[in-house]
């Protein structure tokens, strides 16, 4: 095995299964053709796989059923987002299904997007979308990647269906060394949503 393919292959190895990524990932410290020489040597030796075009994983495999397990819809928005340099945010069914609350996963994966709207098929069988919207900063411009999640997962899920099991779902999702941060990224999102971050973060009722 060639130098660049040991190198790139630890470091996959280092990221863990699951873990999603272009070859934008590898070009700080490898040359582009090295790169994709190597990259396609791996998928066709069956360690890693295409999810869709120019999205590679190291997938996840299930011990029970001998095989690999659907790719992470998450990790793949994810590289995609750092090979076009966007900045994106779970949205509406993603959001409540990475938060834990949805255990439905979608067939249909929706991100906001600060990039261009574009739609990607998933998977050798397809059966899983991922759709970049195109939103204005206000909904994709918070520094923590929890804000955002939260903002999307309540307005998903609606006032009205928001009950002391969700808040409490919530509060276990949450890191409570972030929510000083989060109360202050969340000062101008819409008032009830505001209400039930602080119930979430012990920022009062």
């Amino acid at each position: 095995m060639q130098a660049v393919e040991q190198k790139i292959l630890s470091r996959i190895y280092g990221r863990g299964r699951g873990w999603a990524f272009t070859k934008t990932d590898f070009v700080a410290g490898f040359g582009e053709a090295n790169i994709h020489q190597a990259l396609s040597s791996l998928a066709r030796a069956g360690i890693i796989r295409r999810v869709c075009h120019g999205v590679y994983d190291y997938p996840r495999r299930s011990e029970l059923l001998g095989q690999a397990l659907s790719p992470d819809v998450d990790q793949v928005a994810q590289a995609l987002a750092r090979k076009f340099n966007w900045r994106i945010q779970p949205s509406g069914e993603a959001a409540l299904n990475l938060l834990g609350l949805s255990t439905q996963v979608p067939g249909r994966w929706v991100y906001l997007s600060d990039g261009p709207s574009r739609e990607y098929a998933l998977g050798e069988d397809s059966r899983q979308a991922l759709a970049f919207r195109k939103s204005s900063l206000k909904e994709t411009g918070f520094n923590l990647r929890e804000s955002g999640l939260l903002v999307q997962a309540l307005k998903a899920l609606g006032k009205e269906r928001v009950n002391s099991t969700v808040i409490d779902t919530l509060r276990r999702r949450m890191d409570a060394k972030l929510c000083p941060r989060i109360l202050d990224e969340t000062r101008a999102v819409p008032g009830w949503v505001l209400q039930i971050i602080k119930q979430v973060c012990g920022g009062g009722a």
